[in-house]
């Protein structure tokens, strides 16, 4: 399958999953899900009959509110039964409301502390790099995320340690939980910001799934530094009920307005594979 389509795969399985429940982290994990496709589609060396393959890459969802769309894609992977997507957030299930390494098969590192996620890829980065082994750590942050001086201390932290085999993302949708990011802490430009701690920065349209798989290539060019890849995206990105509105971080919604994305996005699908 092409990376596009099972991007919109698993924004398919994605809202399945959260259907049951009439509410969930909708708009940001649409936002990431063409991401997700290029890294678990073609880019990533992961095992997922073996999840804790000591060769794999590495990847870090730092904004562990999206994981609903990381469960979808793990599952598409193999990593656990399709099936157990419908117990997510639920009481017993493998599959809680943001990422935890000590429940999912697949998760490398539990999130949802925003900020924490940058910490703690560069720490599994730096941790490769000292045991002199070439795999690659992913990282996804979030633009809100942003907000936290954590990002920063991070920021200046792997370039001094020359980090070249860490790739991190911002999901830069312009809205956070309680409106848009230029009206609560106004982030400028993210590239340059980057850029001036001593990142090789770009900044690419992210659900064009082609331009990521080339910033990832161009980042995987770079030595003696970390690579930061602004994606440019819309939260709610494909969702008929969250695409355009202001408040899609966490959402209720309907069991019709739930199908009706499905459908759309189903059609959506067939288009793609063909």
């Amino acid at each position: 399958m092409n990376k596009k389509a099972f991007a919109t795969q698993i924004r398919i399985e994605t809202l399945k999953a959260l259907k049951g429940l009439g509410f969930g982290h909708v708009g940001g994990a649409m936002s990431a899900t063409d991401l997700l496709a290029v890294l678990y589609g073609e880019e990533m060396q992961i095992d997922p009959k073996t999840p804790a393959w000591t060769g794999r890459d590495y990847f870090v969802m730092s904004k562990g509110h999206a994981g609903p769309a990381l469960y979808a894609t793990l599952a598409l992977k193999g990593y656990f039964p399709m099936e157990e997507l419908a117990t997510i957030n639920t009481n017993g299930t493998r599959l809680p409301s943001h990422c935890d390494r000590n429940n999912t098969p697949g998760i490398d590192m539990s999130t949802g502390s925003l900020g924490q996620g940058m910490s703690t890829a560069i720490g599994i980065a730096h941790g490769l790099k000292m045991q002199g082994r070439n795999n690659y750590t992913y990282l996804l942050i979030g633009d809100g995320e942003c907000d936290e001086g954590q990002i920063w201390e991070g920021a200046l932290y792997a370039p001094q340690h020359k980090l070249d085999h860490l790739i991190a993302f911002v999901d830069y949708n312009k809205q956070q939980l309680d409106g848009y990011t230029a009206d609560i802490l106004d982030l400028g430009d993210l590239k340059q910001k980057f850029e001036d701690f001593g990142w090789y920065a770009l900044s690419i349209d992210g659900h064009d799934v082609e331009a990521i798989s080339e910033a990832i290539k161009a980042g995987k060019a770079q030595t003696g530094k970390p690579t930061m890849v602004i994606l440019n995206t819309n939260k709610g990105e494909g969702c008929t009920f969250a695409e355009g509105v202001l408040y899609n971080h966490h959402m209720t919604f309907t069991q019709e307005q739930c199908e009706e994305a499905i459908q759309n996005l189903e059609k959506q699908l067939k288009a793609e594979v063909h």
